[in-house]
């Protein structure tokens, strides 16, 4: 192994590499709940903080579009100065954002504080996955690593709901931010103990101008397929196009300059292996399912169909216990039946529980609600296991903060367009299957049109002849929003199975 090991080194015969492996996965699980904990808020926070449906996204979105942005650049960065510091500092800072999070006093202060939190979010997920690779040389063991790892991911993401119908069933919505205070303490604490340092030998400058173009290249192109999926490309909303072609423009450049630096911040030629295409795509893309399904259905457990956020959270429990396993069964799976197999089968399977969903009305039965959470979680926890694991797997071991950065990023991304593309298509849906009562106060009827969350708020302020069938028909036109996007992302998930048994064609 090449990776410069600077602080002690783990031995294959040193028990404590495992106890070192606890705390990644604690890190990684405090990321990923965070990712996902807020979608149970959303209720409390229309109520309390009264946000428009786009600032509602914004929440929700804000989080993993700058980690997305700015994780690359952050993987090359705990290279070159060393994976275990970026870790506990970017913790410290994780801690400070997020008290700034629980007592923001309004929609914009939310937005900001969810940004930063993502900032300091992009500075631990590279760090724990490369710290693995320094963690354990031997493949075999570090197969087996990687999918404890995997399933504190996906299991984090999963489990985000629960947390926070738990934490939301006693107290406001900001305690879903302090719970990361006393986790970071303790780890904090226990990564200075057990965690090696490691990084780059020879890493080479930090391209500041290749980190601005990547965070306006990510930046730009999810914007503007957010706003296009909500808004469309009218003439009044001229600035979408405009940010997709900055975007994309800001990656051309970013991908050229890359290939002319002596020590780029991306290796872009890793994407010429199949493996590693295949597997970032794939992490992707399941990604966008998983946190669009967290999205959508914590509204309509709690806003049509009147669970409380606890109950809402213990719906979800499939979810969480399917990633779990997923993650731990990937490298048994891989194993016996190889990578192709279990990757495009872990896409069709996460796909059709999707698909599940587009079934779903607004008195369902539970099984189905369930077989769909299960599916989608155990699947989840599969593709983004194997996927870590290729993707770590083919980069050299001196650059493993930039190569996990590719996996953290597809994972951040995935969770950016997952809000953002199915929260808008069930917006836009919702907006236009919208049919307000006659007498409604034209102030009221605009607050209905927001969201969902409006319309149960407005219906309250109404006399019954008007509030009554006016919930009515926002409960029918977010489950008719909630159907089309759950079709939609099925079929992308279809297509992305597609595509990996393409590109691992040659792979045992």
């Amino acid at each position: 192994m090449s990776t410069a090991v600077t602080a002690r080194p783990a031995t294959a015969a040193d028990p404590r590499r495992w106890l070192g492996l606890a705390v990644l996965v604690l890190a990684v699980s405090l990321v990923a709940i965070d990712a996902t904990v807020l979608s149970l808020a959303i209720p409390s926070i229309s109520e309390t903080l009264h946000p428009s449906g786009t600032q509602l996204l914004w929440i929700g979105d804000s989080y993993s579009f700058v980690l997305a942005g700015l994780l690359v650049s952050m993987g090359a960065l705990s290279d070159r100065i060393g994976r275990k510091k970026l870790l506990l500092i970017g913790s410290s800072a994780f801690g400070a954002a997020s008290l700034l999070a629980a007592y923001a006093p309004g929609p914009g202060w939310l937005i900001m504080a969810r940004a930063l939190l993502g900032v300091a979010g992009a500075t631990i997920m590279p760090s724990t996955l490369s710290l693995i690779r320094s963690l354990f040389p031997d493949d075999r063991e570090r197969a087996t690593a990687i999918g404890i790892w995997g399933a504190g991911a996906t299991a984090g993401a999963a489990l985000g709901p629960l947390v926070g119908g738990v934490l939301l069933e006693h107290f406001w919505w900001g305690s879903v931010f302090l719970l990361n205070l006393p986790v970071l303490a303790l780890l904090l604490v226990l990564g200075a103990w057990l965690l090696p340092e490691s990084r780059d030998p020879k890493p080479g400058s930090w391209d500041v101008r290749s980190v601005a173009l990547s965070m306006a290249g990510v930046t730009g192109v999810v914007y503007a397929i957010k706003e296009a999926a909500a808004n469309g490309f009218g003439l009044a909303h001229w600035y979408v196009p405009v940010a997709f072609v900055i975007g994309v423009a800001a990656l051309t450049t970013f991908v050229r300059r890359q290939l002319s630096l002596p020590a780029p911040l991306l290796d872009v030629r890793l994407f010429r292996n199949p493996r590693f295409t295949a597997a970032a795509l794939g992490s992707l893309t399941a990604l966008i399912g998983l946190s669009g399904v967290v999205f959508f259905m914590s509204q309509y457990l709690q806003l049509v169909r009147g669970y409380s956020p606890l109950a809402a959270g213990i719906a979800e429990m499939p979810a969480f216990v399917g990633a779990v396993v997923g993650g731990l069964l990937t490298a048994q799976l891989a194993r016996r039946t190889g990578a192709r197999v279990t990757l495009t089968g872990g896409l069709l399977t996460m796909g059709v529980g999707i698909a599940l969903l587009g079934w779903v009305h607004q008195d369902s039965g539970y099984l189905l609600l369930g077989v769909a959470f299960l599916a989608v979680g155990t699947a989840e926890g599969v593709v983004y296991t194997l996927s870590a694991d290729l993707v770590l797997a083919a980069a050299p071991a001196d650059k493993a903060g930039a190569a996990s950065a590719v996996s953290e990023t597809a994972y951040e991304l995935g969770t950016a367009l997952g809000i953002a593309l199915v929260g808008s298509v069930v917006t836009a849906i919702y907006a236009g299957s919208l049919t307000v009562p006659a007498g409604t106060d034209p102030a009221v009827a605009d607050r209905a049109q927001e969201s969902i969350g409006g319309a149960v708020e407005a219906a309250r302020t109404l006399p019954s002849q008007l509030g009554d069938p006016l919930l009515a028909g926002a409960k029918h036109a977010f489950v008719h929003g909630m159907n089309v996007a759950a079709v939609l992302a099925a079929a992308l998930l279809f297509a992305s199975a597609a595509s990996a048994w393409y590109l691992l064609r040659r792979s045992r």
